[in-house]
């Protein structure tokens, strides 16, 4: 049977990878890379560096492709998402099946934590209803939330209250916010809210020299926010954030 293993490795800082990730890092024989453009190349690097770090043998290989393209349509996002998982199964079954032999031991690296706001569980369902035999282990990493939290030197739970994490598209939607993350707010949708009650903790690079926090109310900072993250993503290329949005009790 072939191994394919999901290993969390936190939001960008190497030492914030677990002990369980390190160890999996050691049993691997082919390291799967998805090749997102010259603007990414960076977190690419960061990969690299990861595997040079933890790993002191050089028995393994790395295999990098292209990742399939995402055609937008906000008409139908679910349809166009599961168009690209669709497409990104085909390709993984066919990196499992031929880069990786019988006995061998695979992994994907991912952001944060795999369990989180990430697609390759979905997809490798996809891959199975191919009909490629896999057995699959996930090591759990450290999100950008967790991350976020712990910077700001925050609880992200307050006594009896319910947490919320959802995409920067269903922010719109919320009637009332006492207590939400948001991810993937690719079109900053906070800075449409008008609540003057409304506090924001916001981070971007998490745990990376080029890490930029902001936190206050969101009136207040909301425009810096948006100045700096244009900054940095002009300067980089790309930009991963998120941010905490809390109704004070």
């Amino acid at each position: 049977m072939k191994q394919l293993l999901l290993i969390g490795i936190g939001p960008g800082n190497p030492r914030q990878i677990t002990l369980e990730a390190v160890d999996a890092l050691t049993r691997v024989q082919v390291f799967f890379v998805l090749d997102k453009g010259r603007v990414k190349d960076e977190l690419l690097q960061l990969r690299k560096d990861i595997l040079e770090r933890y790993i002191s043998h050089a028995h393994y290989r790395l295999v990098q492709v292209e990742d399939p393209y995402r055609e937008g349509a906000a008409s139908n996002y679910v349809g166009a998402v599961q168009a690209w998982h669709q497409q990104r199964a085909t390709l993984y079954a066919h990196l499992i099946e031929t880069e990786l032999a019988e006995g061998e031991c695979g992994a994907f690296l991912l952001w944060g934590e795999p369990t989180l706001y990430d697609s390759t569980l979905r997809i490798l369902d996809l891959v199975k209803a191919l009909g490629v035999g896999i057995e699959l282990e996930v090591i759990p990493g450290i999100s950008s939330v967790q991350a976020l939290a712990a910077r700001h030197r925050i609880p992200l739970n307050r006594i009896g209250e319910p947490l919320t994490l959802l995409p920067g598209r269903r922010l719109a939607e919320q009637a009332r916010i006492d207590n939400l993350v948001v991810m993937l707010d690719g079109h900053c949708a906070f800075a449409a809210l008008d609540d003057p009650q409304l506090w924001i903790y916001w981070g971007a690079y998490l745990g990376t020299g080029d890490e930029i926090l902001i936190a206050g109310p969101l009136h207040a900072v909301r425009h810096q926010i948006l100045e700096l993250r244009a900054q940095a993503r002009a300067r980089k290329g790309w930009i991963m954030d998120t941010y905490l949005l809390r109704r004070p009790l």
